[in-house]
């Protein structure tokens, strides 16, 4: 285990040399030293403390979970073999066939990455946040200060735990119910194309438990609307309500949803989303 948790470190810090900045959405300054990202910066990608990051490629900090190998894979924008090959390295068997897919492309990540001007986060089929930019964490608080296990819409929606409780006020323009029910159609289609993945059955099944109006959509034998756009007011507690259009696009070969929020130029609500980007707003989370 020792080797293992070695090549493990190992190859954190070899991939983290390797991932160019700006590929990362960071700047690239004239003194920069470091050949590849900074340990702070792979920590702030992937949600963790840089500590951990520290003692992970130093072999100190033993048995990373899944959750926090698959961060460290899309923060990395590493390939499925090389994916594959982080898993193994520390101890865990790599996701498998029928499993909802949680790795970002590295060309999602750069495409994204160049949207700094707009809040992009990027959702797996069954609606876990995966990745997000800097704007994101403006507008809706830094989702890294959520365990990855509740980075999910539908555990924010429906849940009792940390997702829930931190989830700033959103209001759709359709309505909670029509915004309720889409992301309980989506589970549902998820659901049927993953039948196997057995988070997922937990995910829903925990739901059914501790939600009535989920167990209400879910037993519903309507087929709701799947959440594609939308219009949301966001309570900012910095800067009040702010509304923006939501837009969910479908990357067919990854199976994942990635959602920005943009204002038209010249609005008010554009000129909030200006104040965010100069400002930040860490001041609270949410994954609408």
């Amino acid at each position: 285990m020792a080797s293992s948790r070695s090549g493990f470190g190992a190859l954190l810090h070899a991939w983290r040399d390797r991932l160019a900045p700006a590929d990362a959405g960071f700047p690239v300054t004239d003194g920069r030293r470091a050949p590849g990202l900074r340990r702070e910066e792979l920590a702030q990608l992937a949600g963790l403390s840089v500590d951990y990051v520290l003692r992970l490629e130093q072999g100190r900090a033993k048995n990373p979970s899944a959750q926090v190998v698959g961060a460290l894979a899309r923060a990395l924008q590493l390939s499925n073999a090389e994916r594959d090959q982080l898993y193994r390295s520390a101890g865990l068997l790599p996701p498998q066939d029928g499993t909802v897919n949680t790795h970002v492309p590295a060309s999602i990540q750069r495409l994204a990455a160049r949207l700094g001007d707009v809040p992009v986060g990027v959702f797996s089929a069954d609606w876990s946040l995966v990745w997000w930019n800097t704007l994101w964490s403006a507008v809706f608080g830094d989702a890294a200060v959520v365990p990855p296990a509740e980075r999910n819409l539908a555990r924010a929606l429906f849940g009792n735990g940390l997702a829930h409780a931190a989830m700033l006020p959103v209001q759709s323009e359709r309505g909670p119910d029509v915004f309720e029910a889409s992301i309980v159609a989506d589970l549902k289609d998820a659901v049927s194309r993953y039948p196997g993945d057995a988070q997922l059955d937990r995910l829903v099944q925990e739901l059914r438990v501790v939600s009535d109006a989920f167990a209400h959509y879910w037993a519903a034998q309507t087929i709701a609307a799947q959440h594609t756009t939308d219009r949301k007011t966001i309570q900012h507690p910095k800067i009040g309500n702010i509304q923006l259009d939501c837009d969910v696009l479908i990357v067919p070969g990854a199976d994942l949803r990635l959602v920005a929020y943009t204002a038209a130029t010249g609005s008010s609500d554009a000129g909030k989303l200006d104040l965010l980007r100069v400002t930040g707003g860490h001041t609270a989370t949410a994954l609408p």
